[in-house]
């Protein structure tokens, strides 16, 4: 599966690259920016780890607010596109291709930990949030920022409710801005963990088990950092936070 999950997130750099230029360049960059830093020791520069970085977006947002940003990614692709990218923007990034179960970081490394829409397709939640923890320094923070994308495949009212927002969406003139490979996508999503979990319940226990010792948990960030199409779109699905101190 996890040579099927890279294979496809191959195919997906050039068009993620695209929307985070979207991103750097609108509204989102700031607001970001506004939502991460209140999570966040104040007043130095952290050692952050962008797990997941796809094409950059989250490594050039942290180097812009002063921080020393190593990133990772399983598809090389994506880490082309997250070096160009952040060239271009003028930072300096540390950059490996590594799979989030399984890092080589040593212990108590990094002060922050942050990912964006990966979290969903972990194989192996647990094996992955131990990995986490283990990298990060004692009080050290782990951010996750995701949503409950594929439990409509597993559950009716959630599937109904996304059908709904699609066709609402469609009135209003709306276009999806859908994945190089819907099926595949939607094939992988199926088998995968998370998609039959309800988050952030789960992560919580699951963190507190593992040992963070504080959690901050926000159901809904949607309002501060989509566009109003977005929040259209995924109004069954809103982005949620989770934050957990070691």
């Amino acid at each position: 599966m996890q040579n099927r999950i890279e294979k496809y997130w191959q195919g997906e750099a050039a068009r993620y690259s695209e929307n985070i230029w979207k991103e750097m360049n609108g509204f989102k960059k700031a607001a970001w920016q506004t939502l991460i830093n209140e999570y966040l020791p104040q007043g130095q520069s952290l050692k952050i780890l962008d797990i997941g970085t796809g094409p950059g977006f989250f490594a050039m947002i942290l180097s812009e607010m002063g921080h020393r940003v190593t990133a990772i990614d399983c598809a090389d692709k994506m880490l082309e596109e997250a070096k160009f990218n952040t060239q271009k923007a003028g930072f300096q990034v540390e950059f490996y291709k590594m799979d989030s179960h399984a890092l080589t970081f040593p212990d108590n490394t990094f002060d922050v930990l942050v990912c964006r829409n990966l979290t969903w397709i972990l194989q192996d939640p647990w094996k992955a949030y131990r990995e986490w923890h283990r990298i990060l320094k004692p009080e050290g923070r782990l951010l996750v920022f995701d949503a409950n994308w594929n439990l409509r495949f597993h559950d009716a009212k959630m599937q109904k409710m996304y059908e709904e927002d699609q066709e609402r969406a469609k009135l209003l003139g709306i276009r999806k801005n859908d994945h190089v490979d819907p099926e595949e996508c939607d094939s992988i999503a199926k088998e995968l963990f998370f998609s039959k979990i309800l988050r952030p319940q789960w992560d919580a226990e699951a963190l507190l088990n593992i040992g963070f010792r504080r959690l901050w948990i926000d159901t809904n960030v949607s309002e501060r950092i989509w566009d109003e199409e977005e929040k259209i779109l995924n109004r069954s699905t809103p982005m949620f936070l989770i934050c957990g101190e070691k």
